[in-house]
């Protein structure tokens, strides 16, 4: 297993700036509001020599959201259960204090290697603020600005110096090495379930889960192992509507969230079954669509309407309507789930698995061409301008990089795109659907005009020889091979002739 950097300190000492210097990449998201990280949050540092993972903890100490305190201290707890290092992270211009000393004797008793970070010495000025804190009574201190980048390389070679040798890996030997692990954004509006859902997959309290809306701010990436399949699942801040985002922070955990959509391999959208699909919802389901992104939809808290009616038709309708609002997913199947009770979470993984084989699938090329050339000519498209649109070879490309969940592409050789409208290229999905179901993933068209075909066929003409099936002269032709059985033009009496 990677070695584990756990980040610790009071509020707003710069933890979070340390976390996302240390990794190379903003995940924590930074801002000098007290209180802004409150799950642990843990990614790979590939800088130095030594790879580690890092945890960047919510603060310690102060009176920032009460209502939290307890849960974030117990976060931390765990990360400093599951760390090899700690980086006690200290304010350098503020000096010691309070918290700082309550923390200093808390962080004596885990008994683990630590180092003293004396964050914010941003300037010269600043160089007689280490002194102050010897105080503390820990041998290796620090001094660094994470904002300015000054100190890293002193840090990373004390990181370096006490770490412990590594041990295993994080995921378990039976589970398959090459595989690559599918990313699984779990997305939705906020307090829809997704921390919860989180938990009850993991079966681990590893993000907050609050009755108060929008208590995760961090996309929060955890590896996971189910079955001998792996999976990364990214736990992502709810988004609001624009116009409800009321602070900075807020404006970074929707952008966050969406950018976790862009670089997940299946999005897991969850909707609260008591509220139905909101507007919101659909602008969500909508980022998705855009991304063209694999899909599945979970309808969470599904036990709260069952407990009100035991009507199957009813719950059935239910279901059906729901659907029916998220028309433009309808690739994406829908679950019904209860994060509270745990109920179909193994089908929910099962259904992950099935769209991930389906993504696999390919159709042979005689095949393809057979079902588009009897599809369109038992169903033209209208003629639009005079002209009639006309379809001249397609195929199913291979992929150049082994995704996951690769998304199904065909190329269209056609004589012009703009002959087609949408309703028919949906039409066009539907009838490779049947042939091959895709579940949970959109299908992707790209059109080639008639002169891409052409140059093709010409290309492949020069390269062999052959007349191009485009008509036309016939590609040059290389020196005729001559006759090894001939001398001076004459040949060979055959043997028994």
């Amino acid at each position: 297993m990677p070695r584990t950097v756990a980040i610790v300190g009071r509020p707003n000492v710069g933890k979070s700036a340390l976390f996302n210097r240390l990794v190379g990449r903003k995940i924590s998201i930074v801002h000098d509001m007290p209180g802004v990280t409150r799950d642990r949050i843990t990614a790979k540092c590939k800088l130095g020599q030594t790879p580690f993972e890092v945890i960047d903890t919510g603060g310690i100490g102060g009176d920032v959201d009460a209502s939290f305190t307890d849960q974030v201290h117990a976060e931390v707890e765990i990360a400093l259960a599951a760390s090899d290092l700690l980086l006690f992270v200290v304010d350098g211009q503020d000096g010691i204090t309070p918290v700082d000393q309550e923390l200093a004797q808390r962080l004596r008793r885990v008994k683990k290697p630590l180092i003293l970070v004396i964050n914010k010495i941003d300037h010269d000025k600043h160089s007689n603020a280490p002194a102050e804190f010897s105080r503390l009574g820990f041998p290796v201190q620090i001094a660094t600005s994470a904002e300015h980048n000054r100190g890293m390389g002193e840090l990373l070679a004390a990181i370096e110096r006490g770490l412990p040798p590594e041990h295993e890996s994080f995921f378990p030997p039976t589970a398959n090495a090459d595989q690559k692990p599918i990313k699984i954004a779990i997305v939705g509006r906020p307090n829809v379930g997704k921390s919860s859902l989180t938990n009850a997959i993991l079966q681990d309290d590893r993000t907050l889960v609050s009755p108060i809306s929008g208590t995760t701010r961090d996309a929060i990436d955890v590896p996971y192992e189910r079955h001998g399949n792996r999976y990364v699942l990214i736990d992502t801040a709810g988004i609001r509507p624009r116009g409800k985002v009321d602070n900075v922070v807020e404006v970074f955990s929707v952008m966050r969230a969406e950018a976790s959509i862009r670089r997940s391999d299946l999005c897991l959208l969850v909707i609260d079954a008591t509220m139905g699909v909101t507007a919101q919802d659909k602008k969500i389901a909508g980022i998705i669509q855009e991304a063209k992104k694999p899909c599945v939809v979970a309808i969470n808290k599904w036990d709260l309407i069952k407990d009100q009616t035991e009507d199957k038709e009813a719950l059935t309708a239910v279901l059906d309507r729901m659907k029916a609002e998220l028309f433009f997913l309808s690739y994406a199947p829908t679950m019904l789930v209860s994060a509270k009770t745990g109920a179909e979470l193994t089908r929910l993984f099962k259904t992950i698995e099935r769209v991930k084989s389906d993504a696999q699938q390919r159709i042979g090329t005689g095949v393809l061409n057979r079902l588009f050339t009897t599809t369109i000519a038992l169903h033209p498209p209208a003629m639009r301008g005079g002209k009639r649109f006309k379809l001249l070879f397609v195929t199913q490309p291979e992929h150049d990089r082994p995704w996951p969940i690769p998304i199904p592409e065909f190329v269209l050789f056609v004589n012009d795109e703009k002959l087609l409208d949408d309703s028919y290229r949906r039409f066009l999905e539907s009838h490779i659907r049947e042939k091959s179901p895709y579940t949970g993933c959109p299908i992707l068209f790209h059109f080639r005009p008639r002169e891409a075909r052409d140059k093709e066929n010409q290309t492949r003409g020069q390269k062999f020889g052959r007349r191009p099936e485009s008509g036309g002269k016939p590609g040059p032709r290389g020196p005729r091979p001559k006759n090894r059985n001939t001398k001076a033009g004459k040949p060979h009496a055959r043997l028994g002739g």
